[in-house]
């Protein structure tokens, strides 16, 4: 019998000009960034903490403490790679992962793909394994007055 597992993600930044913006491993010129120990970007977090819950392994902090020096401004699909490979040592596989990031802009639809086939790689996984889309709130909270953006990850594990 095959073991499922379920993990959901969520993380969110606030934006700022004096980062750079980086999205499912994609940096986005012409925008404003996100504010983050490591690149700050959103979907990759989101995804981090999605397999490792699944899999019982805990979450990005404790992975990837914010108070950790080494961790600075690193790229977040090298954390996404380090939390994979904990999730095959613990034995489990990725079967599909759904991430969703929520806010007004940027729009994300011409780099999708591009996301997708960096997030997959990070953890050698097919990209058709890995979904990203992206929704608005219609003006309410704080991704609707612009003030920063968050993401959803959901995953299926099989172990």
């Amino acid at each position: 019998m095959t073991d499922f597992r379920v993990g959901i993600g969520v993380d969110a930044h606030a934006f700022s000009e004096d980062a750079r913006l980086v999205l499912g491993g994609v940096e986005l010129s012409g925008e404003a960034g996100l504010v983050g120990h490591s690149d700050g970007d959103v979907i990759a977090h989101a995804l981090v903490d999605a397999v490792l819950g699944a899999a019982g392994l805990g979450d990005i902090g404790a992975f990837f403490p914010s108070g950790d020096p080494q961790w600075a401004g690193v790229s977040s699909l090298l954390m996404l790679e380090r939390a994979y490979e904990a999730v095959r040592e613990a034995g489990f596989e990725l079967v599909n992962a759904d991430c969703m990031l929520v806010g007004e802009r940027p729009r994300i639809a011409d780099r999708r793909r591009e996301m997708e086939k960096r997030l997959a790689g990070a953890m050698g996984v097919a990209p058709e394994r890995v979904s990203v889309r992206a929704t608005t709130t219609d003006g309410l909270g704080f991704t609707g007055r612009g003030e920063g953006l968050a993401a959803h990850a959901v995953v299926l594990l099989s172990r």
